[in-house]
C-alpha cells in the first residue's frame, strides 16, 4: 500500500433543521393552541483514530465528507430528527489543522480517539416554544443554523518510541530489520528506504519499544534535496534519535564530514528536533581493525569537540546490536 502523510479535504457539518408553526386542530377542541416541534439538530463530523491504518491514501480519492441535515419541525410538538453524525477514520498519530487559518485543532495518538472537526447546525424552535400569557396564538419559528463548513489538513506524523537518521546506506534499515524484523528494502544503491518503516523490538515479555526507520538525509535537504528531510516530521514524536554513522561511507568522504551534514540538516530543519537527545551509533565495524576504527572515532570526537555517547555495531554481524538495544530499553524507562 503506497504511503501517504498529507492530503487536505473538505468537511461539510448538517445543517439544524427549521422549526414549525402549527395549531392544534381537533374534534370538539376549537382553540387547541400552537404545537409546532423544533427542528433537528445538524450531524457533526468527526475524526478518530484507528490503529487498523497507517496511511492516509484513502483520503486522497474521497476528498468531501458531509454529515446530514436535521430534519424540519412537524405538528403535534413532534420534533425533526438529529441529523447522523459521520466519522471518518484515520491512522494513529494524524494531526488535523484548519487549512485556511492552521491552527491546530487536534492530534490523535491513542486508538479510538476522536474530535470534532465540524459542528452541526443548532435546531430551529416551533411556534410552541413562543406561546405565552399574552401571546395565546404565536406564528413565529426559527430557522436552523447552518453547519460548519471546514478545509481540514491532515498529517500523519507516525508514533515510535526511537528514530534513526543519517545518511544514505549508512545501515538504517539493516538494523531496524535485525532488531524488529520490520520489512525494509535493503540494497547497495542510495534511497532504497522510500517511506518511513516503524519495527516494534521486543526486549523481554514486559519490555519493548517501536523505533522508525527514515530515507537517508543528504546535503541540501533542507532545500528540497534527496527524501530525508520531508520525513523529518516523522521524528518529532521520539524520545531518543540514534544517528546511524557509516565507517566506510560510499561517499568516499570522512565519517566525520557525513555526521556534520546530517546534523546541520537537521538543525535547519527544526532547532527542537535538533537538541533531542541523540547517540551516534558507528556502524560496518566487521570491516575495519579495532585500530582504524579508534583512530576515526577519536578524530571525529576532536572535530565535535564533544563526546558524545556511541555504540559501536554491525548490523550483518549483529555485533554490539544486544547492548544497544538493553541500553535503548534503560533510556526510555527513565
Amino acid at each position: 500500500m503506497k504511503f501517504i502523510d498529507q492530503t487536505v479535504i473538505q468537511v461539510i457539518a448538517g445543517n439544524g433543521g427549521n422549526g414549525c408553526v402549527n395549531f392544534r386542530r381537533e374534534k370538539y377542541i376549537p382553540k387547541g393552541g400552537p404545537d409546532g416541534g423544533d427542528g433537528g439538530d445538524g450531524g457533526n463530523v468527526w475524526l478518530e483514530a484507528d490503529n487498523n491504518l497507517n496511511t492516509l491514501i484513502d483520503l486522497r480519492f474521497k476528498k468531501i465528507f458531509q454529515a446530514e441535515n436535521g430534519q424540519d419541525g412537524s405538528g403535534k410538538k413532534c420534533s425533526g430528527k438529529k441529523g447522523n453524525d459521520i466519522k471518518i477514520h484515520v491512522p494513529i498519530g494524524t494531526q488535523a489543522i484548519n487549512y485556511k487559518t492552521r491552527e491546530i485543532i487536534g492530534d490523535l495518538i491513542q486508538h479510538k480517539q476522536r474530535i470534532l472537526i465540524a459542528k452541526g447546525g443548532w435546531h430551529g424552535l416551533g411556534n410552541t416554544r413562543f406561546k405565552s400569557s399574552t401571546n395565546r396564538s404565536p406564528r413565529k419559528s426559527t430557522l436552523g443554523t447552518i453547519g460548519e463548513k471546514r478545509d481540514i489538513q491532515l498529517e500523519l506524523i507516525l508514533i515510535a518510541d526511537v528514530g534513526t537518521l543519517g545518511m544514505p546506506n549508512a545501515g538504517k534499515s539493516t538494523l531496524v530489520t535485525s532488531i524488529s524484523g520490520a520489512k525494509t528494502k535493503i540494497a547497495d544503491y542510495p534511497f532504497t528506504t522510500l517511506n518511513p518503516i516503524l519495527g516494534s523490538v521486543n526486549i523481554n515479555k514486559n519490555k519493548k519499544f517501536i523505533i522508525a526507520d527514515i530515507p537517508g538525509i543528504i546535503k541540501g535537504a533542507s532545500n528540497g534535496c534527496g527524501l530525508g528531510i520531508r520525513f523529518l516530521k516523522h521524528l518529532e514524536r521520539c524520545k531518543l534519535l540514534l544517528h546511524i554513522v557509516d565507517l566506510v561511507p560510499q561517499n568516499n568522504y570522512h565519517p566525520v564530514h557525513n555526521i556534520i551534514t546530517v546534523l546541520n540538516e537537521l538543525k535547519k530543519y527544526s532547532l527542537k528536533l535538533y537538541n533531542k537527545p541523540r547517540w551516534l551509533v558507528f556502524n560496518k565495524i566487521d570491516l575495519l581493525s579495532s585500530e582504524k576504527i579508534n583512530q576515526i572515532i577519536d578524530e571525529i570526537q576532536f572535530k565535535l569537540k564533544r563526546n558524545e555517547k556511541y555504540y559501536l555495531i554491525s548490523s550483518v554481524e549483529k555485533t554490539g546490536i544486544k547492548k544497544l538495544c538493553f541500553d535503548i530499553s534503560r533510556y526510555l524507562e527513565k
